[in-house]
């Protein structure tokens, strides 16, 4: 059987004078993060120990309608992420969840 191994994948390519970066969190072992309120302003922050990817807004300036527009796209997108997670979670058989045993509960 197949191991299924977490990992973080970072490129970074020029084409045309256009550099491009690409991160894909293959892990579940990344921390998400928001900062800022009270008057600063806000940063989404995604973070494994091989990279991290921050998203703040427009030029590190004021809050402008495309920001909040994205920060709306940010919240369905995630939305999405965890109903497909929370349903194949669901779909799978018991045996290849690996499924850890929650703190207090004995084995069966």
């Amino acid at each position: 059987m197949s191991e299924h191994k977490p990992y973080t994948y970072v490129t970074a390519s020029i084409r045309e004078g256009v550099t491009r970066l690409d991160v894909s969190f293959c892990t579940s072992d990344v921390s998400a993060k928001a900062f800022g309120g009270d008057g600063e302003r806000p940063f989404l922050t995604l973070s494994s120990a091989e990279a991290q990817m921050t998203v703040t807004t427009t030029g590190g300036g004021p809050v402008t309608e495309r920001d909040v527009t994205l920060a709306r796209e940010i919240f369905a997108a995630s939305a999405r992420y965890l109903a497909d997670c929370e349903r194949l979670r669901a779909e799978q058989p018991t045996a290849s969840t690996n499924q850890a045993i929650p703190p207090g509960e004995a084995a069966a």
